[in-house]
């Protein structure tokens, strides 16, 4: 006897796997080179997906070009099994990144897999994510100021809710652990960190040892290490950027922390070369700085009703240049930056924060006139001593020449404590504000205090 409910059900399984496909425009591949396949006979748009059929199973890959009748495809995974003349089916419709409040305390790939072992996370079906950017005149202004729960930022370089900072570093200089301190202490409601192009060791190290169980209760981590394809990287930061925008409509507050913006540049760099783009400026061709521009400025405040993005994005300056193109022209686009410095990261001062090269361009926003006058006395005073610490460490300078300079000798060591911190301390807003007061107030006490204010 024929079993019709099984009949039925195989139906619609093959139904379901046909549907995926659009069997007209499927195409065969002809030649592969790097990382970048080449397939004639596919009819499909560029940023559509598309499976190519290999000896050990399918490969999702991705329309990112074509010349011709040639189309160019790069892999989301690593290359293996590829045969000449293999099978291209374009897919009907691209996967959707499972947008959802399920997604906070997990870790996901850059387009949504799971990596933590907890299995697929479930999509909000009422969620439609915008594709337009948001109006810039329908966002709200950047009027209060986001606790980050570390001291030398709250007081020096303060954060404004829905603002977007650099985070400028060389390699082994702190950066990870810095990032680690601002999950842990700040205010945000959720916080979304990717993990782009860096060593694969650092993601469960940053997950267990720096986030933290209370950290990454309400956190999402994507994760997209130097292994990954270009492809894979490049949307581990638009997913992270994505996944933002969703918990942004929720109305809430939410904390991007991206690293880095640099491998995301160098992800594009590979991808836009190996489709024959001309390299411009040091090797980076002309998309890449179109696309940084389009990834930073969906962060920000959203309209009304909406919560806001506040985003840090981490540079990468290889050899400590703060002149490298993408450095460069990451500072002309973000609100502000954070320069850690290595000379300080070697004398073992952590955060290094160089508080004389770092800026926020939205501080005069979110802080009252007071404070503003406590941080740039504080920096005045700190500014005056790196001016002459070299005749000072020679002893060419002689106490009492100068009683500014006497003053900022004095306050050298408070200064240096109250712009040092534990990375596992956890210094709130207000007692980082009324901190600088007091060693502010110390200073002025004395009547030593600057009376003009030194070059910045």
């Amino acid at each position: 006897m024929i079993d019709s409910s099984r009949i039925s059900e195989r139906l619609q399984q093959s139904q379901q796997y046909i549907n995926k496909f659009n069997s007209a425009v499927a195409g065969r591949l002809i030649r592969v080179v790097g990382l970048t396949l080449e397939a004639v006979g596919v009819k499909a748009h560029v940023g559509s997906q598309c499976i190519v059929e290999t000896s050990q199973g399918e490969l999702i890959a991705e329309v990112v070009g074509f010349a011709g009748d040639k189309t160019y495809l790069m892999p989301e995974q690593s290359l293996r099994g590829v045969l000449p003349g293999a099978r291209v089916l374009p897919l009907s419709s691209r996967a959707q990144l499972p947008l959802s409040m399920e997604l906070l305390g997990r870790v996901i790939d850059g387009v949504g897999n799971p990596l933590d072992g907890k299995g697929p996370v479930a999509k909000d079906e009422t969620y439609l994510p915008s594709i337009d950017p948001l109006n810039p005149l329908a966002r709200r202004a950047i009027s209060e100021p986001l606790d980050v729960g570390v001291r030398s930022i709250n007081g020096f370089i303060t954060v404004g809710q829905g603002q977007r900072m650099g985070l400028f570093a060389g390699s082994g200089v702190g950066k990870s652990v810095l990032l680690g301190m601002m999950t842990r202490g700040t205010n945000a409601d959720v916080i979304v960190v990717g993990l782009v192009g860096e060593r694969g060791r650092e993601v469960k190290e940053f997950i267990e040892e720096i986030l933290g169980e209370e950290g990454r209760a309400r956190s999402v981590v994507v994760a997209a290490p130097a292994d990954c394809s270009p492809l894979m990287r490049l949307k581990g930061c638009e997913s992270a950027v994505q996944i933002s925008e969703y918990f942004r409509d929720q109305g809430l507050n939410v904390l991007l922390l991206l690293d880095s913006l640099t491998r995301y540049a160098q992800a594009q760099r590979e991808i836009a070369l190996a489709v024959g783009e001309p390299p411009a400026t040091k090797g980076y061709p002309p998309s890449v700085f179109s696309k940084l521009p389009q990834l930073v400025e969906r962060a920000g405040n959203g309209g009304e009703g909406q919560g806001s993005i506040t985003a840090f994005y981490t540079v990468l300056t290889e050899g400590d240049d703060l002149q490298d193109p993408i450095a460069d022209a990451a500072r002309a686009i973000l609100d502000g930056h954070i320069v850690l410095s290595r000379e300080l990261a070697d004398s073992g001062h952590y955060p290094a924060i160089d508080v004389e090269a770092s800026i926020s361009r939205v501080m005069p926003m979110v802080t009252s006139p007071e404070h503003q006058d406590l941080a740039r006395g504080l920096k005045q005073i700190y500014s005056l001593y790196q001016q002459n610490k070299d005749l000072i460490a020679i002893g060419a300078y002689t106490k009492g020449n100068d009683p500014r300079i006497d003053n900022a000798i004095n306050m050298l060591p408070v200064i240096n404590f109250y712009l040092q911190q534990k990375m596992t301390d956890v210094i709130p807003y207000d007692q980082s504000l009324a901190q600088l007061n007091e060693i502010i107030g110390a200073a002025q006490a004395q009547n030593q205090a600057p009376q003009q204010a030194p070059q910045q």
